[in-house]
């Protein structure tokens, strides 16, 4: 099986002997992304929105036509709701602030037990600003949302239910169009963390009827320090900003302000457009190789690694073998995760251990730490290979 682009394009894999098995954490960037972003800094370098001269323009131009591509590659109405972050921990911290400032005490937040830490901190932190409520979804033995109980947890208290599309530890896919109906019958607004899924299929915030979506622009080719938060535009119209200052004013005196329009009123500052512009070039590179493609091609890798990873005698995988993406956590019998990631490395491959930002979701797994092993279009079942022989040869010497 050959990998879905050619390994060439990433300059990284022509610079280092790697097998990269860590995308969930970030992806490595393909030559177009670096390209766009040196050009800007070579020949068109200038601060967006606010020069007359030519250079300004041109870098304008390329920051919004970022803008545009992102909002048609998630079907957006309008690319004023696309909202320039540094990510998605970002995204959900800006709406944890500016919606939660319009909850009062005993209203209720929903989560889930396999939430990344960012949209849990944020939600804790709002809990001690406000007084709400703070709930959560369990979790099934095989790793899946259970709502068996979701008419006792979503109820007219409910006015938010945040919850990831796809986990990082697990890999699992949760049901978004199934809560997102459960969330609206009783008119809470519905979040949707996809910093796992929008790099890795088809994501259309018309199809999944959730009101706000946030993702990092790093896992999906993208620079770092760059993310999105999409919004329907009538909700960020009526949000207070997060963060004040320049660009996001209309007017100012010395006695009060008032804000710009959506969406530079959530764009405080200087933005960071030159990674927007990375982003974009990052956006035209998987469109071209469609979503579609991107997703069964990495369906057939996982069932691939799940089949030969459950091979290995005491090696336990975590979550469900169905409806899951290209993310595997596991644990081997007496080799803790630290000392397997050691071994692997020196054969230059590169995988995840630890917690993975998700604490709470490994206490209900019963592990303080798991492998994880994770795959993107520049992979193939070479790859995988290596890490099971790789894995066998641990365990020898174990």
């Amino acid at each position: 099986m050959s990998t879905l682009v050619n390994k060439s394009e990433f300059p990284i894999f022509k610079n280092r002997k790697l097998t990269y098995l860590d995308s969930a954490s970030t992806s490595q960037k393909p030559k177009v992304v670096l390209d766009a972003m040196r050009n800007v800094y070579e020949n068109s370098n200038a601060n967006v929105h606010r020069a007359l001269y030519d250079l300004g323009s041109e870098s304008t131009e390329l920051y919004e036509s970022s803008r545009e591509l992102i909002a048609n590659f998630i079907n957006a109405n309008s690319s004023k709701e696309i909202i320039f972050t540094s990510g998605a921990t970002a995204s959900i911290n800006l709406l944890a602030y500016s919606i939660g400032s319009q909850l009062k005490e005993d209203d209720e937040v929903l989560i889930s037990h396999m939430e990344h830490h960012a949209n849990i901190v944020p939600w804790q932190q709002l809990v001690k600003r406000t007084g709400i409520k703070l709930k959560y979804l369990p979790l099934t033995g095989s790793g899946e949302i259970d709502l068996s109980k979701s008419s006792e947890l979503i109820t007219a208290k409910t006015k938010i239910v945040s919850l990831t599309h796809m986990s990082n530890v697990l890999g699992t896919i949760n049901p978004i169009k199934e809560i997102a109906k459960l969330t609206k019958m009783v008119g809470a607004i519905f979040i949707v963390d996809g910093a796992q899924s929008v790099s890795h299929m088809p994501v259309n915030v018309q199809d999944l009827e959730c009101d706000f979506l946030a993702f990092s622009g790093h896992k999906m080719l993208g620079p770092t320090g760059v993310g999105i938060l999409w919004g329907k535009f009538e909700l960020l119209n009526n949000l207070d900003p997060f963060l004040s200052g320049g660009e996001m004013i209309e007017k100012v005196t010395l006695e009060e302000s008032t804000w710009n329009e959506v969406p530079y009123k959530f764009e405080a500052g200087t933005p960071n457009y030159v990674q927007a512009i990375g982003l974009g070039a990052a956006v035209k590179f998987l469109s071209k190789i469609g979503m579609e493609n991107v997703h069964n091609y990495e369906k057939e890798l996982t069932s691939y690694a799940i089949e030969k990873l459950q091979s290995i005698p005491n090696l336990n995988i975590h979550g469900s073998p169905k409806n899951r993406g290209s993310v595997i956590s596991f644990n081997i019998e007496k080799i803790h995760p630290q000392d397997l990631a050691q071994f692997l490395n020196e054969d230059n491959i590169c995988i995840r251990v630890g917690h993975h930002c998700a604490q709470p979701l490994l206490e209900t797994l019963n592990e303080t730490s798991t492998a994880r092993a994770s795959f993107y279009i520049y992979n193939d079942f070479s790859d995988i290979d290596k890490l099971v022989d790789s894995i066998k040869s641990t365990i020898s010497y174990f």
